[in-house]
């Protein structure tokens, strides 16, 4: 995606930072008051998942986190080519934030407890990322324990199933999904399911996709 016209909205590598930088903190300071151990997140880009797993990794010690989402969103303020943070929340967990958020984020990450599932599409700077620090994806059939974040991008699916998308990069059936959700929360202590980039045309899609959407959330819950 090529960057914006509108350089002078540019700074830190991060299209309309401001505003960014400011809803994150926005974010922090809501976390904080909410005294929650467990955060279920729906709607916005994958951006927003930056001040929630920040909040949860403080919480949690060894939390895991499994990124599930067609694209790698690894790109760092000096690699990606459009600026968007929403393709950057990977690098930004794992200690590549923007210079100026760094003090207000605790402890990266480790990218021995990320994994990736679903991902298919990436600039050079993703994948970059993505050597660099081993990142690996998630085995079928990889035990899971301990305390874990999901992070679903609802553009990890199949259009053809799931249409209510801006990005149709996804190649993963629903059933599948939801059966994936459910192993995980089964295994494992989810403490925390973030769901984005529902982008729905109209009232009839935003109902049809709003009925996965709580499937996800049930499967991530009932263990």
């Amino acid at each position: 995606m090529p960057l914006s016209d509108d350089t002078a909205d540019i700074a830190h590598g991060v299209l309309r930072w401001e505003a960014i930088f400011a809803q994150f903190r926005s974010a922090q300071e809501i976390l904080a008051r909410s005294g929650a151990r467990r955060v279920l997140t729906a709607g916005g880009d994958c951006a927003v998942d930056v001040a929630v797993i920040d909040y949860l990794s403080g919480l949690h010690p060894g939390l895991q986190v499994i990124w599930i989402d067609a694209h790698l969103d690894a790109n760092t303020p000096e690699t990606s080519p459009s600026g968007n943070f929403h393709g950057m929340p990977v690098s930004a967990i794992l200690g590549r934030a923007p210079e100026p958020m760094r003090p207000f984020l605790g402890a990266p990450i480790d990218p021995a407890r990320f994994r990736y599932f679903g991902i298919r599409v990436g600039d050079d700077g993703d994948w970059a990322l993505q050597r660099e620090l081993g990142l690996k994806r998630l085995d079928p059939q990889e035990s899971i324990r301990g305390p874990v974040h999901i992070h679903f991008d609802l553009d990890v699916l199949d259009p053809r199933e799931f249409p209510y998308l801006a990005y149709t990069d996804g190649g993963l059936g629903v059933e599948d999904a939801i059966a994936l959700v459910g192993r995980i929360a089964r295994e494992a202590d989810v403490v925390g399911l973030t769901v984005t980039e529902f982008a729905p045309s109209d009232e009839e899609a935003a109902a049809a996709g709003s009925e996965v959407i709580a499937r996800l959330y049930e499967a991530a819950t009932r263990a």
